[in-house]
């Protein structure tokens, strides 16, 4: 509320300035006429703009009617058809440019008011000068001005556009933000779930092991029990920590992995622990790709720790063979004892259950892929990786508010989220690892290339980017407008002004050669002194004076003022003899 009343005051400020300075206006023009109507030429215009004024902010067509309302009355002026309400029009029209976006029904206005002004000449069966001036001053009062109006206000509409985007790359930037921030807690997820959780889970073999030792006491093997309770309890913890802070679509694929730590000193840390490992390589060890190397040090990490929790005292058999170009990891651990658990892959029932899903996605994105399940001799989780990852595994990350749904292909956006907020990648979908450091970094997206507005064709462009685009469209449209349309109203009005200017000069005889001039006399000896040709617009009045019975008269103007009537010298002609010269006033009877 408080808002829309200081619009208000703003814009009648406003109004009452740009008011007072055409008030100032007409008063000049009026003490400038002299001889003018004080309720016609001052109050009645005062007045009109009085409503004029407010009328442009709401209906800016009606206001630029009535101010040309007053230059009709201009025109109806038996002294002179300029006066000062041509500022005004000139003001209201470009109010009308710049604040009607359309342009059909403001040209219809300016064209409307163009034949009234013409038709009022026609009307009163004006002078030359007059229909010169309401075909080349009224008209050019109205469209120019128009033309600039609409010029600013695709400037305006610009920059609005512009801070708009500007806005909206804000708003991106704190979704980016908000989206690093929920890939560190997935990174923090991983590493706990991951290494973490590992760790703990051969802490309680270990102590569980030790339980067993016939040289401890019964309280030592009390308190070995209470140690590995507290050891269960605390991976549990870390489990439902896990629970919070994971988000599985956008965890990178390696995060957690300890640095220069290989699947050897995995295994051999795990056989120290008292796990019941054997493990083999077979085929040459390729070169791998930094993915596809953690991919397979968290497939034999996961795998050991669900065996280690769900059947400790069962035997594993770790299986990495190398293929030309694919490598294949096998984990096997035996069935537990009657009475035990079923397998170690089935999914705790106490447990997130996330382990072997995020397991699935890491091996998934990086273009493998993950099988498990019982089998003879146990329980298998089998891996196939490439040795390099594939362009699908390079695709990134989406960018915010773009998500990928089941079943539709990757690229392809789905329903819009409410501005301002992140959109929760959909289950089921791939996180997606860093990009390979040995691959081309060119096949990595740009997101900020993809707000380019001049991006390559084919290229889908976000809304914020093409609507700028189409400002800016109209704009350079409406800035060609603005310099073609002065162009060709100076092709039209231009040739006939400067024609009529042309005969109104040459007709002109000055006061001194018409008083040259000696009744009488023949043309041949009067024509050094008469002008090249005779004025061709007479007045009527001037026209139907008195003249001699059979005398032929012709008319002269005897100013050179194009803008002002002045009076006409009449010759009449007898013949070739001039028979009488006298003045037709300039007023009209």
């Amino acid at each position: 509320m408080l808002n829309t009343r200081t619009t208000s005051a703003r814009s009648a400020r406003g109004d009452a300035a740009l008011w007072t300075v055409l008030a100032a206006a007409t008063g000049y023009g009026f003490r400038d006429a002299g001889s003018a109507s004080l309720t016609l030429d001052l109050v009645l215009p005062l007045a009109v703009l009085a409503v004029a004024v407010p009328w442009s902010r709401r209906r800016p067509g009606a206001a630029v009617v009535l101010v040309n309302g007053l230059c009709v009355m201009g025109l109806a002026d038996a002294s002179t058809p300029g006066n000062a309400h041509v500022l005004s029009l000139a003001a209201l029209s470009c109010l009308l440019g710049a604040r009607v976006a359309g342009a059909r029904r403001p040209l219809l206005v300016l064209a409307g008011c163009a034949a009234v002004d013409l038709a009022t000449c026609a009307v009163l069966r004006a002078q030359p000068v007059w229909w010169f001036y309401a075909l080349t001053v009224l008209p050019a009062a109205l469209l120019l001005p128009w033309l600039a109006g609409r010029h600013w206000r695709g400037r305006r509409q610009l920059v609005r556009e512009g801070w708009r985007l500007a806005r909206g790359l804000e708003e991106r930037q704190h979704l980016v933000a908000e989206r690093a921030r929920l890939t560190e807690r997935a990174e923090i997820a991983a590493d706990m779930h991951d290494s973490l959780g590992h760790a703990l889970s051969l802490v309680a073999l270990r102590a569980g092991a030790l339980e067993l030792s016939p040289d401890l006491t019964d309280r030592d093997r009390a308190d070995l029990a209470d140690l590995r309770g507290t050891i269960a309890d605390a991976v549990e913890q870390v489990r439902e920590t896990v629970a919070v802070l994971r988000d599985p679509p956008g965890r990178d694929a390696g995060a957690g992995l300890p640095v220069n730590d290989t699947v050897e000193d995995l295994l051999s840390r795990a056989v120290a622990s008292g796990v019941p490992v054997r493990w083999e390589r077979r085929g040459a060890s390729p070169p791998l790709s930094c993915p596809v190397e953690r991919g397979m040090y968290r497939v034999v990490q996961e795998a050991l720790t669900n065996a280690t929790k769900h059947a400790p005292d069962c035997s594993i058999s770790v299986r990495i063979t190398h293929e030309p170009d694919r490598t294949r990891v096998s984990v096997v651990n035996a069935v537990p004892s009657a009475g035990g658990p079923a397998h170690a892959g089935a999914g705790p029932a106490s447990g997130v259950g996330r382990g072997l899903t995020g397991l699935q996605e890491r091996v998934t994105v990086l273009g493998g892929s993950l099988r498990t399940g019982s089998g003879s001799g146990g329980f298998h989780v089998t891996a196939v990786l490439p040795h390099r990852a594939t362009t699908a595994a390079r695709t990134g990350t989406p960018a915010p508010g773009l998500a990928t749904a089941p079943g539709r292909p990757a690229g392809i956006p789905g329903p819009a989220s409410p501005p301002g907020t992140a959109r929760r990648p959909d289950p089921g979908t791939a996180p997606a690892p860093d990009p390979d450091p040995g691959t081309d970094p060119g096949t990595a997206p740009d997101p900020i290339g993809a707000m380019d507005p001049d991006a390559a064709p084919g290229e889908v462009l976000p809304e914020s980017a093409e609507r700028l685009a189409s400002v800016r469209s109209d704009a350079r449209r409406r800035s060609a407008l603005a310099f073609v349309a002065p162009v060709v109203a100076a092709v039209f009005f231009v040739p006939s002004a400067g024609y009529l200017a042309w005969q109104l000069t040459t007709s002109v005889l000055p006061p001194s050669r018409f008083d040259e001039l000696t009744t009488g006399r023949p043309r041949a000896e009067l024509a050094p002194l008469l002008p090249a040709r005779a004025y061709p617009y007479p007045s009527d009045h001037a026209r139907s004076a008195p003249r001699p019975p059979g005398a032929r008269c012709e008319f002269y103007r005897s100013g050179r003022d194009l803008l002002d009537e002045v009076d006409l010298y009449r010759l009449c002609w007898s013949g070739d003899t001039l028979l009488t010269k006298d003045t037709v006033p300039a007023g009209r009877p």
